[in-house]
């Protein structure tokens, strides 16, 4: 399905050629004989490599508000992965191209161009570099298995030391440097205001109750301590426990999706035992102290007063739309119908049922149908017609587990909805 920019995006692709536009004077074109055109190839993938290392950093700095021209923070993580990925890829061409260039000379001439004299300090640090960026990546590999979640909250730490000198070796190398300070600045700053400044800025809170909703699902009822966040419908924030009692999770940071309206004098956030931290947090102590950073995300940003909206939520993917409806009573600021699936595995499964049969009863504008799959399978375009008959026509919003979304796209796209209607989050991030 396709997919347009975002504003964010464009600014990355500018940001990430200039130091390229730069230097290209300098580097001529790539023909001539192969080893000056592995040269051109190594010098280019060194200065793309640098650009996108410095630019994961600067997407990782998650200040409110900068996720929302990229799309939401979901998928401004999902491109500060890419570039980072992508980053290491460009290095090991960098140094597999200028290797392989000295080659015709002969292999002691590769060999020293890769490794050369500990005074040539420039080529030093940035095989230090290097090291420092294996060291960070090495943990995402699934040899190694899935990263401890501490742990690899520090290793970023290493990925600030492997930004601090790429940038190094290549200040000492660029004929023009200016847009390398740039970036360096930009990326680092951003690194620097995430492990320094944001954890001073988060909001404190107190756990007022905690409402179970189903077996493993509870409802955290968080007073603030102050003034709060203030927060718009569909968004998720950063939730750090403080509880001593608490068997795992205290001192981290996990996001979870806001259940509350906005006019709510209440922070409420819907939470599902998925994990040790989110186990724990199933007993967490009322009265204690949570830490709140955020918000971040734009699930309903897009917004389309001309068509009526279908809602199709499952799992712990429902509290987006319970923040919707909550919000129906005029704050939300949405126009014409809408019309909520819960689709649930059962029942019990249901969390907030009876939530939506109140709101049901009481707006007009909102319609609300459970699916069980249990009693009906999987969603079918049949079910959806019975229901919701203008379903295709609608601005469509979807939010749950990554193949309950994947099959609603196909559903959907079978039906001839096309992907510009088609408003998804899947939240299978740290």
């Amino acid at each position: 399905m396709r997919r347009y920019p975002k504003p964010g995006d464009v600014a990355l692709v500018v940001a990430l050629l200039v130091p390229l536009a730069v230097a290209l004077p300098r580097l001529g074109g790539p023909g001539g004989p192969p080893e000056l055109w592995l040269t051109w190839v190594g010098r280019v993938t060194g200065i793309l490599g640098l650009s996108m290392m410095l630019l994961a950093g600067v997407v990782s700095c998650r200040v409110p508000g900068f996720d929302r021209p990229f799309g939401g923070l979901a998928r401004l993580w999902r491109l500060h992965h890419w570039l980072g990925f992508t980053a290491f890829i460009m290095v090991m061409v960098h140094v597999l191209a200028l290797g392989l260039a000295a080659v015709p000379a002969s292999l002691v001439a590769a060999v020293a161009t890769l490794f050369p004299p500990l005074t040539q300090g420039a080529i030093w640090l940035g095989w230090l570099a290097w090291v420092a960026l294996v060291v960070f990546l090495a943990p995402t590999f699934g040899f190694f298995g899935k990263p401890h979640y501490q742990r690899w909250k520090h290793l970023h730490l290493v990925s600030a030391a492997a930004l601090l000198l790429g940038l190094w070796h290549a200040l000492l190398l660029a004929g023009e440097v200016w847009p390398w300070w740039l970036l360096g600045i930009a990326g680092l700053g951003a690194i620097a205001w995430r492990k320094g400044v944001a954890p001073q800025r988060r909001h404190p809170y107190r756990i007022e109750k905690v409402v179970p909703l189903a077996r493993g699902v509870v409802e955290l009822v968080l007073r603030p301590e102050g003034d709060g966040i203030r927060h718009e419908v569909g968004q998720f924030v950063y939730l750090t426990p403080l509880d001593e009692r608490l068997a795992a999770g205290r001192g981290e940071e996990h996001p979870y999706t806001i259940a509350s309206a906005p006019s709510d004098t209440r922070l409420r956030i819907g939470l599902k035992d998925l994990g040790d931290a989110s186990h724990a947090l199933q007993m967490v102590t009322p009265e204690t102290r949570v830490l709140i950073e955020g918000p971040y995300g734009e699930f309903f940003g897009r917004r389309f007063p001309e068509r009526d909206m279908l809602w199709l939520g499952g799992g712990i993917g429902i509290t987006p739309f319970v923040s919707g409806a909550r919000g129906l009573a005029g704050e939300a600021g949405f126009e014409g119908r809408v019309h909520l699936f819960y689709l649930a595995n059962s029942p019990d499964r249901a969390y907030y049922h009876d939530d939506f049969c109140k709101i049901a009863e009481r707006i007009e504008e909102f319609a609300y149908t459970p699916h069980y799959y249990r009693d009906h399978g999987p969603l079918t375009e049949a079910f959806l017609r019975e229901h919701c008959p203008d379903f295709a026509e609608r601005e469509i919003y979807l939010c749950g587990p990554p193949g309950m979304n994947a099959h609603l796209q196909r559903l959907l796209a079978g039906q001839g909805v096309p992907a510009s209607r088609i408003h998804s989050e899947v939240f299978d991030f740290l």
